[in-house]
């Protein structure tokens, strides 16, 4: 590596080194990805695109960091990063978003206004009253705002310090996103791996959209036990308990458990609903439970997913009652014919499921089914994981790509795939085994990427929904809410003959499930598509393996039949200070520019690169405080360094501590090296600051009097040359060491003695200094003050002499501070006892010794014990 006379400012500082340096690295496009022509020497990055809808949190510079580090590493080892950023900019949060921002509700009724003005935003909400917009309005907003918000997000990142090449930002819902989505799902059309059908379906009646399994959570929600008694045969009552009872005209069957004595008289016989007067059938399965309530149930269409398995399993009929608004729809269901029966339900009609609950209990307590009080209960429900209402199951028509059929497949690929940590596959294996219904994938929102797909209309106006009108790929991407397909006129559009578009948008998971093949050019760039694909790494959040990681298998496996990458590393959570995940809808999230402007890029760096692959890690202002004194000494250490004189062109390390120094400094390369090619950073970084700080508070301090030349006398060479060359070489391995760290301090340190950037040069292997004669220990002759009692010829290993020479100046330094004497007071007498290894090695640095320590006699003798003592003698203040 060439190098300069250093060029060093005359007090070092970080304030400005972020923009300094990231101006200068756009410039220059250090990380611009230039294609080599092979795949072998390509590392490719699967970089998760952030949401785009409000702003980043401390958590995505927590995760985004750990996935900088490795780019940064595989760069300086030579390796060439394919490094893009991607803006996930559709879905529910951007929608959510556009309308608080601008006060605006979609409705697609309306036709669209090319005049209409962008509105102002709202200081607050309620400011103004919301009014509506059309579909494709709505759609200009999202896209305006999104716009807007990549901006911020791109500035932010710059400012941490990533490594991406910014000249391939790549967004999930601009025209290359929906030209590759729709593309791949015509693809899996023509292949019978995504399909259309009306069945039960998850429903958030509050977004009024159909919700995935890989979206469902848990929730603990309270409801109350209803004892409701059946007509059986000969009109004894048969008892089912419920926290449904609104369901009843649903209810299609009674279920219990086919080993049930209890029910086995009744299993093929039939029960008449209360109030409803409904008959149905009492069945057996095995997913009844006996144990739970009386221990057999109502199964409804639907109430829960159990409801949906026997209602496929044993064949039943629907009788739906829940509509897409959550409440109860006019037209009672099928079956229900009893006049008396039909205006009870005349009466639910238009309630909410929660209205329509307390008058069928009303309903029961006057007709005496009702048994007893109900009995409150706490039991956990399904939510979408962004919704704050239960889930009610609707039937509807969906898009679904085929997932259970490729259970085993998938498992195979999970094997092959490479987890970082190991135990995090677990999750994957636990989703995959558990799936139960395949990937529904399409959305009733406004703002995604359109199916592309059309209708023909019948003579009534109705679609034929058998045979859909599907584009050409060459004409992608569409709009089939605004496109006219193949062979039809615009005016004949919604009109019987003619045709209609799908009006459902694919899931925003749908879409970043392909961000591999849109990153690598899949279908548009061969080239580069084959020089980065399949992707080494995919970095993500452990939360979204169900989702985000899963999908991406799924659609490389469907379309090329391998995994996407080769490797997954997964972040954790940042859990505030009461051990709580942080996240926007939480509202208990640390916006990251602060931190950045009061602690500096470098410093929130070292705080996240703390936390371990996997592992969930406390937000802690204390350790940025940590990093900034690290990157601080950085400077100052590089200033000390660099200011001594330059070693000569035939220089050697000859001197056995700074042999062993740098003996020492090769283990640490070593191990950093291994610890970061497994994606350990944080093992990385804790031994290389470890050994940092011996460095600049031991070694460093011992040597420095012999650097500067001061031991030098006529006839008898102190070692300045020896030092000066292993100070120099230890300081460009350090660098490069906490260059993917530090990257601010690591650069700004070594452009004052390099022209190249620090952040392309080689990754350190060995010093590159000939140290044979040390090797993995160091042999001692006998001193130049001809000390007796030494052993002659003791080998020590270069930690012995380390830490023993360490221990000694520590012991110096810790007599003048509690003396309170300045670090410069001279010391009468040092006296060391300890075991001979240790003796040994401390007579080879003992001139280092006494001049750092200003040590006017120093005794090295043995001692029966095998531990090292150290007393000190201050000279007495005159």
């Amino acid at each position: 590596m060439p190098v300069h006379t250093p060029n060093m400012p005359e007090r070092p500082s970080l304030d400005g080194l972020e923009a300094k340096w990231t101006q200068r690295w756009e410039e220059t496009g250090v990380y611009r990805f230039d294609a080599p022509g092979d795949r072998a020497s390509v590392f490719s990055i699967d970089t998760p695109p952030p949401t785009v809808s409000g702003s980043l949190h401390v958590g995505h510079v927590f995760s985004y960091t750990h996935t900088d580090i490795v780019a940064r590493f595989q760069r300086m080892r030579g390796r060439h990063v394919f490094y893009p950023m991607g803006w996930d900019d559709n879905g529910l949060p951007t929608e959510r978003r556009v309308q608080n921002h601008y006060g605006v509700r979609c409705d697609p009724a309306l036709p669209y206004d090319p005049e209409l003005p962008v509105p102002e935003p709202m200081v607050k909400k309620g400011a103004r009253p919301v009014f509506d917009v059309s579909r494709r309005n709505f759609v200009e907003l999202c896209e305006r705002l999104t716009a807007e918000d990549e901006q911020v997000f791109e500035q932010l990142w710059r400012r941490l310090g990533l490594s991406v090449d910014w000249s391939m930002t790549y967004t999930t819902i601009g025209r290359r996103a929906q030209r590759i989505s729709q593309l791949a799902f015509l693809r899996l059309l023509a292949d019978g791996q995504a399909y259309q059908k009306e069945a039960p379906t998850l429903w958030d009646v509050g977004f009024r959209t159909a919700v995935a399994q890989a979206e469902l959570e848990d929730r603990e929600h309270a409801g109350a036990w209803h004892r409701i008694a059946f007509a059986g045969p000969d009109d004894e009552p048969v008892f089912i308990e419920t926290t449904r009872p609104e369901l009843l005209p649903a209810c299609v069957a009674l279920i219990a458990h086919p080993d049930d004595e209890r029910y086995r008289p009744l299993f093929g016989r039939r029960v008449r609903t209360p109030v409803f007067g409904v008959e149905v059938p009492v069945l057996a399965h095995p997913a009844a439970e006996p144990d739970r309530g009386a221990g057999i149930a109502m199964c409804c269409t639907f109430g829960d997913l159990t409801d949906v398995q026997w209602w496929r399993e044993l064949d039943l009929p629907a009788r739906t009652i829940v509509g897409r608004d959550g409440r109860i729809l006019a037209e009672p269901p099928s079956g229900l014919d009893d006049a008396e029966g039909r205006a009870r339900y005349a009466e639910l009609v238009g309630a909410t499921v929660h209205t329509a609950r307390e008058r069928v209990v009303a309903m029961l307590r006057d007709s005496g089914d009702l048994d007893g009080d109900p009995r409150p209960t706490v039991r956990p429900v399904k939510f979408y994981e962004k919704g704050d209402k239960p889930l009610e199951i609707v039937s509807s028509r969906q898009w679904f790509i085929r997932s259970v059929d490729h259970r085993e497949r998938l498992l195979e690929r999970g094997a092959e795939l490479d987890w970082h940590p190991a135990y995090m596959k677990a999750r994957y294996d636990d989703w995959v085994r558990g799936l139960t219904s395949d990937w529904l994938i399409s959305r009733q929102r406004f703002f995604g990427v359109p199916f592309p797909v059309w209708y023909r209309l019948d003579e009534h106006g109705e679609p034929d929904l058998s045979a859909p009108i599907l584009p050409a790929e060459d004409a992608l991407p569409v709009d089939p809410s605004s496109d006219t397909p193949a062979g039809y006129t615009a005016e004949q559009r919604g009109v019987p003959g003619g045709f209609v578009g799908e009006n459902d948008v694919m899931d925003t998971w749908a879409t970043s499930s392909l961000s591999p093949q849109l990153v690598c050019g899949w279908e548009t760039d061969p080239a580069l598509y084959a020089q980065t694909f399949p992707m080494d790494l995919r970095p993500q959040g452990h939360d979204i393996i169900r989702t985000w990681l899963f999908a991406t298998v799924l659609r490389a496996e469907l379309d090329a039949h391998t995994l996407p990458w080769r490797h997954a590393a997964l972040s954790g959570w940042i859990l505030d200070p009461d051990r709580k995940k942080m996240s926007k809808s939480k509202g208990n999230v640390v916006t990251p520019m602060g931190l950045l402007e009061r602690f500096g890029s470098d410093a929130v760096r070292y705080w996240a690169a703390g936390g371990r692959p996997g592992t969930d890690t406390a937000f802690d202002e204390g350790q940025m405080k940590v990093g900034r004194r690290l990157a601080t000494k950085l400077l100052n250490a590089g200033r000390l360094i660099l200011g001594f004189p330059a070693p000569a062109p035939d220089a050697v390390v000859d001197r056995p501590l700074d042999q062993a120094m740098l003996t020492s400094l090769d283990e640490v390369v070593r191990s950093a090296t291994e610890a970061l090619e497994g994606f350990e950073y944080t093992t990385a970084l804790e031994r290389t600051e470890r050994f940092f700080w011996f460095f600049c508070d031991d070694y460093l301090e011992l040597v420095k009097q012999r650097a500067y030349g001061d031991l030098e006398d006529e006839g008898t060479p102190g070692g300045a040359e020896s030092a000066r060359l292993a100070l120099r070489t230890a300081l460009s391995t350090l660098l490069r060491l906490l260059a993917p760290f530090l990257p601010y301090a690591a650069e700004e340190v070594w452009s004052w003695w390099h022209d190249e950037t620090v952040h392309t040069a080689p990754w350190p292997t060995a010093t590159a200094v000939d140290t044979a004669a040390a090797g993995a220990a160091i042999r001692f002759g006998v001193p130049r003050d001809g000390t007796e009692g030494e052993d002659r010829g003791q080998v020590v290993s270069a930690d012995e002499l380390l830490t023993s020479a360490g221990a000694v100046i520590t012991a110096i330094r810790r007599a003048k501070s509690t003396a309170r004497r300045s670090m410069r007071t001279p010391v009468r007498l040092v006296r060391v006892q300890g075991p001979s290894v240790s003796l040994s090695a401390l007579n080879a640095a003992r001139d280092d010794i006494r001049a750092a320590g200003t040590v006017r006699v120093l005794e090295i003798g043995p001692a029966e014990d095998v531990e090292l003592r150290v007393a000190v003698t201050l000279e007495d203040e005159e």
